[in-house]
């Protein structure tokens, strides 16, 4: 009797304990959402939220802070990575789980891990000794153009790379866990092996590929160290692929800490950081419930 009690009082112990990391890992992201709306609420009782988001003037010395150039240079350079490791990823996926030898997958999973773990900042300094020099030597001349080469493509492309490897990880596995019994029922029909992959495997492991796809925009939609060093940082809207941008990450990093002395500039940045959070927040929500439905499918 007193093992019983004991063993029942061990067992709500330990499920308190767990209850309560599960609430701190909650609440984490509940009180940076919270912190970051009360350091940006000064401006936002200043100026109303929509003139702050789609106002294209920043001048901070005259209290004026439009984020609209900065949200379309995320937007830009976010949308161009995606375009660029979306592609690559899915056939590399593709090719990996469905024709590749299993040594080769195994050697290629911890290639994988090494880029993921790579930091950004060794990233920014490759794309700063190569992307750069490549885009302002060899690519632009081709259309014509004299830049420097810190441009909006250079920032998309190193953001690719940097991206390719989170989101083949997941499409690995998505692909991996599709039952063998629809591929095999398919080519017992008469379907090619390519017929199978893009009819059933491609088609079962949609919401799975559309789920990495959206979890990488978020990944990159906040990236600071590489895509600063390498996208310009001039504030004006890009109008072609080899004009600087200047993100909102980037935003953050170089001003922060700098020049808070001028009113309201701590808190436009805190605003810009909420603005970051909540779309990165957004698409998680999103990835999430994609990857819901197709575990319940």
């Amino acid at each position: 009797m007193k093992f019983c009690v004991g063993r029942l009082t061990r067992s709500k112990f330990h499920h308190k304990w767990m209850l309560i990391t599960v609430f701190i890992v909650i609440l984490m992201p509940i009180l940076i959402g919270i912190g970051l709306y009360l350091k940006s609420r000064p401006l936002l009782l200043q100026a109303n939220l929509s003139e702050l988001i789609f106002s294209s003037e920043w001048r901070p010395l005259s209290g004026r802070f439009g984020f609209y150039t900065f949200i379309v240079s995320s937007v830009w350079v976010t949308a161009l990575s995606l375009l660029i490791a979306a592609p690559i990823c899915i056939l590399s996926a593709i090719h990996l789980t469905k024709y590749a030898k299993k040594w080769f997958l195994t050697i290629m999973m911890s290639v994988i891990d090494i880029l993921a773990g790579i930091p950004s900042v060794v990233y920014g300094v490759w794309g700063i000794l190569v992307i750069v020099p490549f885009i302002s030597k060899y690519l632009a001349p081709l259309f014509g153009l004299e830049v420097s080469g810190y441009s909006l493509l250079a920032g998309a492309l190193v953001l690719a790379i940097m991206i390719i490897p989170f989101m083949l990880n997941i499409m690995i596995e998505i692909i991996r866990i599709i039952p063998s019994e629809l591929e095999e029922a398919s080519l017992s029909l008469g379907a090619t092996k390519w017929q199978t992959i893009k009819k059933v495997i491609i088609r079962k492991a949609a919401p799975g590929i559309v789920a990495a796809m959206v979890l990488g925009v978020s990944r990159a939609f906040g990236e600071t160290m590489a895509v600063l060093m390498v996208v310009g940082n001039v504030i004006k809207i890009p109008e072609n692929l080899f004009e600087p941008a200047y993100p909102l990450p980037a935003l953050i990093a170089n001003n922060y800490g700098e020049m808070l002395s001028i009113p309201m500039y701590d808190s436009a940045l805190m605003l810009a950081a909420l603005i970051l959070f909540a779309v990165v927040l957004f698409f998680n929500l999103i990835s999430r419930l994609i990857i819901s439905r197709l575990e319940y499918n």
